[in-house]
């Protein structure tokens, strides 16, 4: 379907994504409406809107742009002032979490396989894939595709419904922690002390957590600079080792695990860049503006994400897969505020352990971030793209064990 504005306009659609991205910082910063809804759901909302409109293309390279540059370069710029201490200890209770959401993964797909095996043709397969994507990552959907030599057709139809229910879950997962009705069930530590840092006066929670800072031209200079060469090394050192490292049929478990780790691009980037801050504490340290810079190219992320969820497109092509993801995502999300309650887990571990499974540790870290909760972004990264290891286990195994039932 043709749209207003085409997909090969690249300045056009630069310009909407930008501007709609400060747009929504502005609004999140300005009034308090906005500032509770917060900046990242009015990025994806107007994104969604847009597109649905036809007013912005649903696929662009503009797009890719944003997830091969923009996403790698703001995981960096914004470990940078991570506290690398505490991140084994806030590691280990998230990485728990994250486990116990991942059984959600898994009983959601098995019941909505089950309901709708007879309704879907290959849902073996997608089942397979969607239970290692819902894990780990669109790294395990693609390896999960070529495992299971799923039709092209089928594949394309499962990003579509995969696509807008990502971009309504994330909407659904930011908007839980404001729901007194759940807020009251569960501790909220990270989120009382954001609210015990607001501003006096008119300020919104946003505008006082981002206020004006210090900044240099050496320090902008020192911040692209340092993140644009950690991922060049961490990205050209993972293909490297995903090259020599065996993998395949062929390949022991060990070089399965191995190669997930040390191949993964943005495990090694997570990994070189806490190694860094680590060695070079003080380097790091003194940069200003690393925040500022890698949350504004998360909110481009944001804008992206939402453009996919196409009903048009969901609706003519894919209702029922809708349904089958729908159902995976709705246990998910209810098993992991079951077991994160009765496992004594914060609402926030709770609500980005979920978003990690389904969504992939870029939009868990982003939705931290969103949230001013930083001790939690450094936590969610590590264990959520540790969720691509784990993903393709358990996709091949329920994939293998679908296939008697089809």
């Amino acid at each position: 379907m043709d749209t207003l504005i085409s997909a090969d306009n690249t300045w056009a659609l630069w310009a909407i994504i930008t501007g709609w991205a400060a747009v929504s910082i502005f609004l999140e910063q300005k009034y308090a409406w906005a500032s509770k809804v917060s900046g990242a759901i009015i990025a994806l909302i107007g994104a969604m809107t847009l597109s649905n409109l036809n007013v912005i293309p649903v696929d662009s390279g503009v797009y890719d742009a944003i997830w091969n540059y923009a996403v790698p370069l703001a995981i960096p710029l914004l470990l940078f002032q991570a506290n690398i201490k505490k991140i084994w200890q806030e590691s280990g209770r998230m990485l728990t979490m994250f486990l116990l959401s991942a059984i959600g993964t898994v009983a959601g797909t098995i019941i909505s396989f089950m309901v709708l095996k007879n309704h879907i043709p290959y849902l073996d397969k997608i089942g397979g894939m969607m239970a290692g994507s819902y894990t780990g990552g669109g790294v395990n959907f693609a390896a999960m595709s070529a495992k299971f030599e799923t039709p092209e057709d089928l594949i394309s139809a499962t990003v579509v419904a995969d696509n807008a229910m990502m971009a309504i879950f994330f909407f659904v997962l930011m908007a839980i922690p404001a729901v007194n009705f759940i807020r009251a069930r569960y501790h909220t530590p990270h989120m009382d002390e954001v609210e015990a840092s607001e501003g006096d006066g008119d300020q919104t929670q946003a505008a006082s957590f981002w206020k004006r800072k210090e900044i240099s031209l050496k320090d902008i200079a020192k911040s692209i600079a340092t993140a644009v060469v950690l991922v060049a090394i961490s990205f050209n050192l993972a293909d490297f080792f995903a090259r020599v490292i065996p993998s395949g049929e062929d390949a022991s478990p060990l070089f399965d695990l191995l190669g997930g780790v040390i191949g993964d691009q943005y495990l090694m980037l997570t990994t070189l860049t806490v190694l860094a801050v680590l060695v070079l504490p003080n380097y790091f340290e003194n940069i200003n503006g690393t925040q500022e810079l890698g949350t504004f190219l998360i909110y481009l992320f944001f804008v992206v994400i939402g453009v996919p969820a196409s009903l048009g497109v969901v609706l003519g092509e894919a209702p029922l897969l809708l349904v089958f993801v729908l159902i995976i995502v709705v246990i998910n999300l209810l098993m992991s505020l079951i077991l994160g309650k009765l496992f004594k887990f914060n609402l926030e571990e709770i609500v980005l352990s979920a978003n990690a499974n389904l969504g992939g540790p870029t939009t868990a870290a982003a939705m931290a971030i969103a949230k001013g909760w930083n001790k939690l972004i450094v936590p969610i990264l590590l264990v959520g793209t540790l969720g691509y290891i784990i993903g393709n286990y358990i996709g091949t195994a329920l994939g293998l064990w679908f296939q008697g039932f089809v």
